[in-house]
């Protein structure tokens, strides 16, 4: 079974009461969960980067009720979405979403911890440039960036399904698509974010581990 998310076109179900469904987040959930366990701090904020449907931030909040869950996306629809699910789960630990384009100025100075989940393939690299520099600004020393999603690795060769899927990306949008984990490495490393480790994840995706030196 495949876990793409597609834009959102494509890839949501039925909207009801604003809310979206991405099957996908059903799929990684408790996979994600299961790394995020061993990875977040106690206590404090956790600022999640584009949000998409919500389901991530209630799954999480929920499951880590210690910590503060701040969900954010750039698209006023996808807000909606977040408060439809937010307002249903009525988890006191679950803030109100907030408006943040990972590529411009971010409305969220302080975070200590921050997740991004499949958006590095589905924008531009000057959305990812900018989720490194905001993280980089914005985390605590070895407070912990976050990232998920399918990438491809020099020397690894590339699933048949994560090709095709990089193809389709290009197709709708030619500034999106996989990138190299070299490359991403490099980019945060310019923000002060070293690479810790990776987990390989169900489905070919990979969970990223980034942590801001001190």
């Amino acid at each position: 079974m495949t876990d793409r998310p597609e834009p959102w076109q494509a890839g949501s179900g039925p909207a009801i009461a604003g809310k979206r469904f991405a099957p996908a987040t059903q799929r990684n959930g408790d996979a994600i969960v299961a790394v995020l366990r061993d990875e977040l701090p106690p206590f404090g904020l956790v600022l999640e980067v584009a949000s998409g449907s919500g389901e991530h931030a209630v799954r999480f909040a929920d499951a880590f009720a210690d910590l503060s869950w701040q969900p954010t996306d750039p698209d006023p629809a996808a807000l909606a979405s977040i408060e439809a699910w937010r307002a249903e789960a009525n988890l006191p630990n679950l803030r109100a979403p907030r408006l943040l384009d990972a590529a411009s100025d971010w409305p969220i100075a302080r975070a200590d911890a921050i997740l991004c989940i499949n958006m590095v393939h589905i924008s531009p690299w000057g959305a990812t440039q900018g989720l490194l520099k905001g993280a980089g600004e914005a985390l605590p020393p070895g407070g912990l960036l976050y990232l998920y999603g399918p990438y491809l690795r020099e020397g690894v060769a590339t699933a048949p399904g994560n090709l095709a899927f990089d193809a389709s990306l290009k197709a709708r949008d030619p500034h999106w698509g996989l990138r190299r984990l070299e490359d991403v490495i490099a980019a945060a490393d310019a923000q002060g974010l070293a690479f810790d480790r990776l987990v390989e994840m169900p489905a070919n995706n990979l969970s990223l581990i980034f942590r801001r030196r001190d």
